[in-house]
């Protein structure tokens, strides 16, 4: 079995569903999810493309979280159907590594970037006559490049030393991507100093952004509660909660599953909970986003039925 182990080069993958009618039934529904969430993502970014409304900052930072759930999304599930179709669960060394850099990547920028969508929000209301220039293109820009730059640092660094591990154990991970802390559970080293890494940039990236946001909507909502207009404390509350609705789906599963201790994890719970951040997540992104935002319903409708009148 160890000269098996030292010979192959790349890990097996167990996967999400079993070989079973009723893993068949979970895949057909993991397929429809990632459809929805394609469309749905896409759409978004070719409608804030298109229309010079949604030339703004929310809405440029909004493109920006519908991009990033696309590559999310297309990290994992496409490799999933074509394991689970194939019956082949293998992944090489060169694909888990590109898998986990795009993992990393992605979660580690949209964190950051639901941060910068958090202040977007509380500058336009507590500082909307000075919203303009202290939200101008070169903020946005800054925000966008920011966390894009920073997270791919962090996982370039986390993929290479997840690549350079020594691994005498079993090569199948009990997950259906490539997760490193499912990864590092087979290295034959001891790797307690790499999971304190871990946990310092989980909390740099998730825990730390995440109070941020918390504090800052908390005071969001203070203000909005004693706003004199209805109107405007109906419209500033719709568009916070909407945003805190995302950070919850996102932020609450990730906090919990990477900042446990790893005596309490368990694989099988992992699994699940990843589940939602990688696949529900991007689905549901852009339907809360799409659904309780006029604007955007009001693109949605302009495009669709000028499209329709051109055909007729």
């Amino acid at each position: 079995m160890e000269g098996w182990n030292q010979t192959i080069s790349g890990f097996f993958l167990l996967g999400l569903f079993p070989p079973t009618k009723i893993g068949l039934l979970f895949f057909l529904l993991v397929i429809l999810i990632f459809l929805i969430a394609f469309l749905g993502n896409s759409t978004m970014i070719l409608l804030i493309w298109m229309d010079h409304h949604l030339h703004t900052p929310m809405y440029f930072l909004l493109s920006q979280l519908s991009l990033m759930d696309l590559m999310y999304i297309c990290s994992t599930v496409p490799k999933v159907a074509v394991n689970f179709l194939s019956g082949d669960n293998s992944i090489s060394l060169v694909s888990c590594g590109f898998q986990s850099f795009c993992f990393l990547l992605t979660g580690g920028s949209e964190a950051l970037l639901l941060v910068s969508m958090a202040y977007d929000r509380y500058v336009a209301i507590f500082h909307p006559f000075h919203y303009a220039i202290l939200m101008n293109k070169r903020m946005c820009l800054l925000m966008t490049v920011g966390s894009w730059l920073s997270s791919s640092i962090n996982a370039i660094c986390h993929t290479v030393y997840a690549l350079s591990m020594t691994y005498c154990k079993s090569r199948i991970i009990n997950h259906f991507f490539c997760d490193i802390p499912a990864m590092v559970t087979l290295a034959c080293t001891d790797t307690w100093a790499y999971e304190y890494t871990v946990f310092f940039s989980t909390s740099l990236f998730l825990l730390v952004p995440f109070l941020g946001i918390m504090a800052s909507y908390g005071r969001v909502f203070y203000a909005v509660h004693h706003m004199h207009s209805s109107q405007g404390r109906k419209k500033a509350f719709t568009t916070c909660s909407t945003h805190l609705t995302v950070v919850s789906f996102y932020y609450a599963p990730f906090v919990y599953t990477y900042l446990r201790p790893p005596s309490l994890r368990s694989p099988e719970k992992d699994k699940n909970l990843a589940v939602f951040y990688t696949i529900l997540t991007p689905m549901l992104n852009p339907i809360i986003y799409s659904l309780r935002n006029k604007q955007v319903l009001g693109t949605l409708q302009r495009f669709f039925g000028s499209y329709v009148f051109q055909k007729v």
